[in-house]
C-alpha cells in the first residue's frame, strides 16, 4: 500500500487532474475518459493511450481511483473494458487541486493578464 502523504500529491500534473475530473461525476472506462478529458479542455489536452494508462497506473497505486466491477449494461458492454471510479482520496486532492487552480487565477487577474489589450493604431 501506498503510504504517500496527501499534500505530497500536490500540484497535480494536467493529465491527472482532467481525468480525475473525468470520474467526478461518473465512472468511465478509458476511451471515455479520454473523450471528456478532450471536451472539457476544448481538444487542448488529448489524451493518447500510453499517458492516459500510465497515469491511471500512478493513480491506482496512489489510491486516487480504483477499478469498478460495475457495468453500465453487461448485455452492451465489452467485458476487456475496465471502469474506473474516483476514491474518497482522489476527490479530496482534486478538491485541493482545484483550490489552488482558483487561486492562481485570482493572482493572475489581480496582475491584469485577462484586462483587454487596446486595438492598435494602424
Amino acid at each position: 500500500m501506498n503510504k504517500t502523504p496527501p499534500q505530497n500529491l500536490l500540484p497535480l500534473t494536467p493529465p491527472v487532474f482532467h481525468i480525475l475530473l473525468a470520474l467526478a461525476d461518473q465512472e468511465r472506462h478509458g476511451y471515455g475518459i479520454m473523450q471528456d478529458v478532450a471536451h472539457q479542455t476544448n481538444d487542448k489536452l488529448q489524451l493518447g493511450p500510453g499517458t492516459l494508462y500510465g497515469c491511471l497506473k500512478r493513480m491506482l497505486v496512489a489510491r486516487l481511483v480504483e477499478e469498478s466491477d460495475e457495468r453500465p449494461d453487461p448485455s452492451l458492454d465489452d467485458q476487456r473494458r475496465r471502469y474506473y471510479r474516483m476514491t474518497s482520496l482522489g476527490r479530496r486532492i482534486v478538491r485541493e487541486e482545484a483550490q489552488r487552480l482558483a487561486g492562481a487565477l485570482v493572482a493572475a487577474k489581480s496582475k491584469r493578464l485577462f484586462a483587454r489589450s487596446k486595438p492598435s493604431a494602424v
